[in-house]
């Protein structure tokens, strides 16, 4: 199932050492789906675990089920079998409020189309996960991340006034600024520019590190990849 592993990148050294333990874990996964020609099977048996801090990337062609699996794993839909725990939780056994519960406040989101509230300024839509979780100084708190993307003057822009590239910084300040103990991140650089996504990228992974927060990286970029410290080939649904 190990295809590629290298000494994590991007890592900033604090000076502390921290014991890495299981933050998430999928045992004996399956989706099945139903259409005109029957049961349809997007992913088979997968097993995969995760390390507080650790950085994974699964990679394979259109189709083969990776985004599906990160769905899965992030608790944004159910498996038809199987277990996943996330954070100590169990996450095949709640309803689709426990899911989020679970989610507030302790997982941030990237996703290829940015998914920001178009009504919502720059700063708002950074402020609406901690308003969600009622967290004080919601103001301030997103004021401080946009600085770090370095849109603090952007803050007042909705997000039709900002380019493919500041939306994405304005989504990696929005799954940043609860300070969430893993990041799931599917195709962040799809939409981008090579220049563009590669600066993404890079304040990405640094923001990662500063947060000592675990990744799960869905990409078709071998290169993206590779900055991970394991790598997972996804092909038909299975994982080699």
């Amino acid at each position: 199932m190990l295809v590629y592993q290298k000494p994590r990148a991007h890592r900033v050294s604090t000076g502390k050492t921290y014991e890495r333990m299981t933050i998430l874990q999928a045992t004996e996964l399956c989706k099945q789906v139903s259409s005109a020609d029957g049961t349809l099977t997007i992913l088979d048996d997968i097993n995969l675990s995760l390390n507080t801090g650790e950085a994974v990337a699964v990679i394979g062609p259109s189709g083969s089920g990776k985004s599906t699996l990160l769905a899965l794993l992030a608790g944004l839909d159910s498996p038809t079998s199987g277990e996943i725990q996330l954070l100590d939780q169990p996450l095949h056994s709640l309803d689709e409020d426990g899911r989020a519960a679970v989610r507030a406040g302790q997982v941030g989101f990237v996703f290829q189309s940015f998914q920001l509230l178009p009504g919502l300024t720059a700063l708002e839509n950074v402020m609406l996960p901690l308003e969600l979780s009622s967290i004080d100084d919601a103001r301030s708190r997103a004021q401080q991340q946009l600085t770090q993307v370095g849109l603090s003057a952007r803050e007042k822009h909705l997000p039709a006034q900002l380019s493919g590239g500041e939306q994405q910084r304005v989504a990696l300040a929005r799954a940043f600024v609860t300070q969430p103990k893993i990041l799931f991140a599917d195709e962040p650089t799809g939409n981008l520019d090579r220049a563009t996504g590669d600066a993404v990228v890079e304040l990405m992974f640094t923001m990662r590190a500063e947060n000592d927060c675990a990744l799960v990286l869905v990409t078709h970029d071998q290169r993206l990849a590779e900055q991970c410290d394991r790598v997972l080939n996804m092909q038909e649904g299975q994982l080699h």
